[in-house]
């Protein structure tokens, strides 16, 4: 990182001057070179995720306009600042693969969610999915099971996991995450409901979870709507008769 460069060599010229043209004590030279380090570093850090936060700002702004190609667009512009400070590659890469994930666009997609920060759940859950849907189901489970390590309080991340496992025939497994993600959560009452569910031999309920669910494309709004359709309807005629 460039920084970290930037705040080595001044630190060392720092250290350098004093020992070289004063009187100061050689440990009190370092000590000054390390300050001079930590606080340059500090400064440098402060000012480049000040000027990615501006453009993650931006970009949603741009969103909540419905300009996604410009919200993407603003967000690549961000990548000039990757060799600059940690992490900020990988959180660009994520934000822009959850924004074509949404629209669809698995393929893009895919391609800027496997390079995100592993702490970003949503954009990880996605990843998931999209190795699912290509059929690579042990793809899938090391990127969940990264995931959730790393965001381990968050009891969709378990859910989604243990869902995408049953969908690809694995019960028991599902069954298995599930009883983790109580233990780690510390107990959630949809975790638990949907452990009982796959005992059962029922279905996941995820509908609860509202557009956090449906941002991950695996169940339709539409149909959900048509099962409460249809229901009302079969109530209406009970009251009928």
């Amino acid at each position: 990182m460039l920084n970290i460069v930037i705040c080595l060599l001044v630190s060392a010229v720092v250290n350098v001057c004093l020992t070289t043209f004063t009187k100061l004590d050689v440990m009190y030279s370092y000590a000054a070179g390390f300050v001079t380090f930590l606080l340059l570093y500090f400064l440098i850090t402060r000012y480049i995720m000040k000027k990615v936060g501006g453009l993650m700002e931006s970009a949603q702004r741009d969103l909540q306009a419905g300009r996604t190609e410009k919200a993407v667009k603003t967000l690549q512009g961000g990548f000039k600042y990757s060799n600059w400070q940690f992490y900020v590659k990988g959180q660009l890469n994520s934000q822009i693969g959850m924004i074509l994930y949404l629209k669809k666009d698995f393929s893009p997609a895919f391609e800027y969610l496997q390079k995100g920060f592993v702490r970003h759940w949503i954009s990880m859950g996605m990843l998931g999915i999209c190795y699912m849907k290509r059929n690579k189901a042990g793809k899938m489970i090391e990127t969940f099971d990264k995931a959730a390590a790393a965001t381990k309080k968050e009891p969709l991340i378990w859910n989604l996991y243990a869902f995408c496992l049953e969908k690809v025939g694995e019960k028991a497994k599902a069954i298995d995450i599930l009883e983790k993600g109580l233990k780690k959560t510390g107990g959630d009452e949809r975790l638990q409901g949907n452990l009982e569910a796959l005992k059962e031999g029922k279905k996941m309920k995820m509908k609860g979870y509202g557009d956090l669910w449906y941002q991950f494309h695996l169940e339709k709004t539409g149909a959900i709507v048509k099962q409460q359709t249809k229901a009302m309807q079969g109530r209406r005629k009970i009251v009928r008769r």
